[in-house]
């Protein structure tokens, strides 16, 4: 088996269709198994996708056992040569697949590949490459400073900002979202880390791939990541991020000085607090921008991966981008509220 994908699914079944219906025609002329683990939805999931595609593996978890575990229970069932974890809020080109895994058979040296994420405006989502969030590129990034000089390698560390979008890169951390792992570096490095229950697990593994000998890469390809806004206005997915990042740095930095680890911790919490009074204000300039114009995109006219570099191509400030699916008579949007329109 050359690839096994690997998606954790959460009350977001019509995203999910959507993402399997542009992996299937990704993985034409790949020998690959795709594997969704549902993470207790209450939406009818399961049921709703099964129907649709037969070919999928499906395992249902009686409880909401986190991101770590679920991806963990397929990967411990995968036999691909490539493991790629998926989130269902993607949409992938028809040849992102081939191009990656030629990437990766090209790159012995390479245990784990990430890809050039757009939102569902068509922007680049910066978490596409990133480095290690150590305390000066976490002081930078919250201060503002990494927004103030993006080229420079002081204070542009967070995301790598003074490494183009566009070209090949070795980097630190990749997202979660989409992360292509050879076996032998899951099999060194012993997969996700459980005690991760949402975020930080992929900063986590990708930083004891590198630890491993491996070279964590970025590439270029496009694909859509519609970013989970319906769970950014949530307050407990901020606890859960800085909680993760406390983790993170226990697990990592715990023979630094005690007093260091202390103020560490200290602006860990801080910045989460910041983080919830900018709440307010995220929401109110997203909920502006929705009401931005909207470009609709049939699949009847276009492949995935050219509306996809379409996007990419010929973004214009403040458009909201659609998929229609004529077959399946559904049309999901990127909006906060993660309101799918059926046709």
């Amino acid at each position: 088996m050359k690839l096994s994908v690997v998606i954790v699914n959460y009350n977001v079944k019509y995203y999910l269709e959507q993402c399997i219906d542009s992996l299937s025609k990704a993985i034409e002329g790949i020998d690959t198994e795709v594997f969704v683990v549902d993470n207790c939805s209450t939406d009818g999931s399961v049921d709703y996708l099964q129907a649709k595609f037969p070919w999928v593996i499906f395992h249902e978890n009686r409880e909401n056992v986190g991101f770590s575990r679920a991806n963990n229970q397929a990967i411990e069932r995968a036999t691909g040569e490539y493991i790629l974890l998926l989130n269902p809020d993607t949409v992938v080109g028809e040849e992102t697949l081939e191009n990656a895994c030629r990437f990766m058979d090209e790159n012995p040296l390479t245990g784990a590949l990430g890809v050039k994420m757009l939102d569902g405006f068509g922007d680049f989502l910066p978490e596409s490459k990133r480095g290690f969030p150590s305390p000066w590129n976490s002081f930078v990034k919250m201060t503002g400073l990494a927004r103030l000089f993006p080229q420079s390698k002081i204070f542009g560390g967070y995301y790598l900002s003074y490494l183009s979008e566009n070209e090949d890169n070795k980097v630190d951390v990749l997202a979660g979202a989409f992360m292509l792992l050879r076996r032998t570096a899951i099999e060194k490095t012993g997969g996700l880390d459980n005690s991760f229950f949402m975020y930080g697990e992929d900063i986590d593994l990708s930083y004891r791939i590198r630890q491993a000998g491996f070279d964590v890469c970025y590439l270029p390809e496009p694909i859509i990541h519609y970013k989970g806004e319906c769970t950014k206005k949530d307050l407990r997915y901020v606890k859960l991020f800085y909680e993760a990042m406390i983790i993170f740095f226990d697990k990592h930095y715990r023979r630094s000085n005690r007093v260091f680890r202390y103020g560490i911790k200290l602006a860990i919490l801080a910045f989460g607090f910041l983080s919830v009074l900018q709440k307010v204000f995220k929401i109110r300039r997203f909920a502006k921008r929705k009401k931005s114009k909207t470009t609709t995109f049939s699949l009847k006219e276009m492949t995935y991966g050219q509306i996809i570099r379409a996007m990419d191509e010929n973004k214009e400030k403040d458009t909201l981008f659609r998929i229609l699916n004529p077959e399946r008579g559904i049309c999901v949007d990127a909006e906060e509220s993660g309101v799918v329109s059926e046709n």
